[in-house]
């Protein structure tokens, strides 16, 4: 069970630019993503895109349980909000609620520095203001270095690697996506904090539409629905 809470993590950790083109996302209201572990159904990850002029809110919401014999092993929820002014990243924070344990991070911006202020349960300190924070919605998290656990504010330095051109189905949608591979860059990490997760997005929207990796059992976000 540890080793399966420890995946959990390294699966919501992964990340959106600090000072992402979100202009490219201008279409889009509304993301739902349905959760699935060893192909079987177990929850569902929910973004609200919220626009006033020049500002926007992406609001989001995680929820997940693992059962067995119709006893609840382990139950997962999380709910967070980051916010942009004309592109420009200016703050995240969440809540993770994992069984009983309880989880967080808020951050900010240096209004000096224009660094990252973090305040979370793994991590408090600044950041350089080119990491990436938070969730997989964004398609920049291809171009950085490093990025920061939305759920304790753990700084992971990452290696990207693009995989290529790939058809995948979806629901009952055939998708032409971009598929890259997500590793940490750190080999002395222990293996279940390691990052090796690959990631699909629309090739002309820059939506996504799949992630997955293996640990524990096999993960996937599938696209369900957007608007």
């Amino acid at each position: 069970m540890k080793k399966i809470i420890l995946s959990i993590i390294i699966l919501f950790s992964l990340n959106f630019h600090a000072t992402s083109h979100v202009q490219h996302y201008g279409d889009f209201n509304y993301l739902e993503y349905e959760l699935f572990r060893n192909n079987k159904s177990i929850g569902y990850h929910k973004y609200d895109f919220l626009r006033d002029e020049d500002n926007l809110s992406v609001v989001s919401e995680v929820s997940f349980k693992i059962t067995k014999l119709g006893v609840d092993l382990y139950k997962y929820y999380a709910s967070s909000e980051e916010n942009y002014q004309k592109g420009v990243f200016k703050s995240y924070y969440s809540k993770t609620k994992q069984n009983k344990k309880d989880r967080y991070v808020n951050i900010s911006v240096d209004a000096d520095d224009k660094n990252l202020i973090i305040d979370g349960s793994s991590f408090k300190g600044k950041a350089n203001k080119e990491f990436i924070v938070g969730t997989w919605w964004n398609h920049d998290i291809v171009k950085a270095k490093a990025q920061i656990s939305g759920i304790s504010g753990r700084i992971i330095e990452q290696t990207v690697t693009y995989m290529g051109k790939e058809e995948i189905k979806v629901g009952d949608k055939i998708y032409k996506t971009l598929h890259f591979n997500f590793k940490s860059s750190d080999e002395t990490l222990p293996d279940s904090k390691k990052l090796n997760t690959d990631i699909w997005y629309e090739e002309n929207s820059f939506l996504w539409v799949k992630a997955g990796f293996e640990k524990t059992g096999y993960w996937e976000y599938r696209l369900k629905t957007y608007k």
